[in-house]
């Protein structure tokens, strides 16, 4: 009998707001105007150590507004993966829809992008996670069959029931600590 792959569990990861600072209601356009949310990578780290792909899932609709290139995006994951990656932290893929609303199947809160990363990284959406701070990647989790859903406040109302609320990004390391299982 051939060995069948194991797949393995993720945690899903917001952008702005999450990953990094929110930007408010603008666009984080440059490397330069890219910050780490507090307490993120330390919450990276450990999900990797627990043997969780790490997948970031954002909309990045600057670039279809022309604010910003497809390359600069690119440019300013390319830096950030870099400096991820000093701490052990790296993400295992980044999605990002770049279209402007209404104009395509990949915006949130399809579940598009998650069933793409879970095809390409063998993933297992029943035992995965999602950290977003908005409605949308509340809703995308729910749609795309992924169970565990962290919501960090923001700006933005919540209406879609996440299964943990946190203040900020500084207590996600500590709830993934004591939620998130070993792989």
């Amino acid at each position: 009998m051939p060995d069948t792959p194991t797949l393995r569990p993720a945690v899903f990861f917001d952008r702005d707001g999450v990953v990094n600072v929110s930007p408010g209601e603008g666009y984080v356009l440059s490397w330069e105007e890219f910050h780490f949310a507090p307490g993120i990578i330390e919450a990276l780290a450990l999900c990797r150590a627990h043997g969780y792909a790490t997948v970031v899932v954002t909309s990045q609709q600057g670039v279809g507004k022309g604010l910003m290139t497809q390359e600069a995006l690119d440019d300013l994951h390319a830096r950030m993966q870099a400096e991820l990656e000093r701490h052990g932290a790296a993400f295992d893929g980044i999605y990002a829809c770049t279209h402007l609303a209404g104009t395509c199947t990949c915006r949130k809160p399809s579940a598009e992008m998650i069933l793409t990363a879970r095809d390409e990284h063998g993933i297992d959406l029943t035992r995965s996670w999602l950290v977003g701070d908005h409605d949308r990647d509340i809703q995308m989790a729910i749609n795309a069959g992924v169970p565990r859903t962290v919501r960090i406040l923001s700006h933005h109302e919540p209406k879609v029931v996440a299964d943990f609320t946190l203040a900020e990004t500084t207590e996600l390391a500590g709830l993934l600590r004591e939620r998130l299982p070993r792989v």
